[in-house]
C-alpha cells in the first residue's frame, strides 16, 4: 500500500479540498458563524437570517485595465 496515502485514500499532497465552511457574522449579534454548504443560513446564538461574510486575510490583487 501507498504510504503517502491519507485516511481518505487520496494521495497526500492531493489538493482535495476540505470541508471547512465559510465565516459569516450576524447582522443582529455580531456572532461569528461557521457555515458549510447545505448548512441553514441562519445566526445560531439568535437566529437572525441575514449574516455578513467577513472579509479574506489573504492577499487578493486584481490587474485593471
Amino acid at each position: 500500500m501507498n504510504t503517502n496515502t491519507q485516511t481518505t485514500g487520496a494521495p497526500a499532497g492531493s489538493g482535495l479540498p476540505v470541508m471547512r465552511g465559510v465565516e459569516y457574522r450576524c447582522g443582529d449579534c455580531g456572532a461569528r458563524n461557521m457555515i458549510k454548504g447545505g448548512d441553514p443560513v441562519r445566526c445560531r446564538q439568535c437566529g437572525f437570517r441575514i449574516l455578513y461574510k467577513t472579509r479574506t486575510k489573504r492577499l487578493i490583487q486584481f490587474e485593471a485595465r
